[in-house]
């Protein structure tokens, strides 16, 4: 089968992309040493016993090369696979778990206390993503709030705390004192007649 300046050019560029992609991963996998080097030893010991596992993704890419001069329908098609970081196959230490012999439940390995500060360490270091499940996450917190609200009674649209009973009262206090301070000159104005009149009547 004669190959084409065409085919060779394809074949040519194929090995260029498989060039970047192995330049890409050994870059990637530098930029993982270099972070791994600023993480505290608590999510470096956290991720030593629970580290994040690379698998490939069920995505695929398709590339189509005419490798015949003669007949144009016929193609080669090759798959490249890219992978995406995967949670580990060790069951998720921040949820309970089934025994798969025994049938018994296992409790979490980490509380939620402790997963809350596994959480923020993670945060402040930018690999929060790197954690298996939690409840304690930012985006499952914001994802609560969102359905639930606050769960504190009288936070809810149009509802409102009780408060205490000097709160509940202040509103018409502060408008009697408004009407007072406004009968003022009138009031001052009528204690002065009654005086006036008491004096003429002595």
């Amino acid at each position: 089968m004669p190959v084409t300046e065409g085919t060779f050019i394809a074949i040519y560029h194929i090995h260029l992309s498989d060039l970047s992609s192995l330049l890409t991963r050994m870059a990637t996998q530098l930029e993982h040493i270099k972070l791994a080097q600023t993480l505290p030893p608590r999510l470096l010991k956290f991720f030593a016993r629970y580290p994040p596992v690379i698998r490939p993704a069920t995505t695929s890419i398709e590339t189509s090369i005419n490798t015949s001069s003669t007949d144009p329908n016929t193609n080669h098609t090759e798959s490249t696979h890219q992978t995406s970081l995967a949670p580990s196959d060790k069951p998720n230490p921040f949820k309970p778990h089934k025994h798969p012999e025994t049938g018994r439940w296992h409790d979490p390995v980490y509380s939620f206390r402790r997963q809350a500060d596994l959480v923020k360490l993670a945060e402040d270091n930018g690999v929060d993503d790197l954690l298996p499940f939690t409840f304690k996450g930012s985006q499952e917190r914001t994802k609560r709030r969102e359905e639930h609200g606050l769960r504190v009674k009288g936070t809810g649209i149009g509802q409102k705390v009780k408060g205490k009973i000097w709160e509940r009262t202040m509103k018409g206090r502060l408008q009697q004192r408004k009407q007072a301070m406004l009968d003022m000159p009138a009031m001052v104005q009528k204690w002065k007649q009654v005086r006036n009149a008491i004096a003429a009547d002595s």
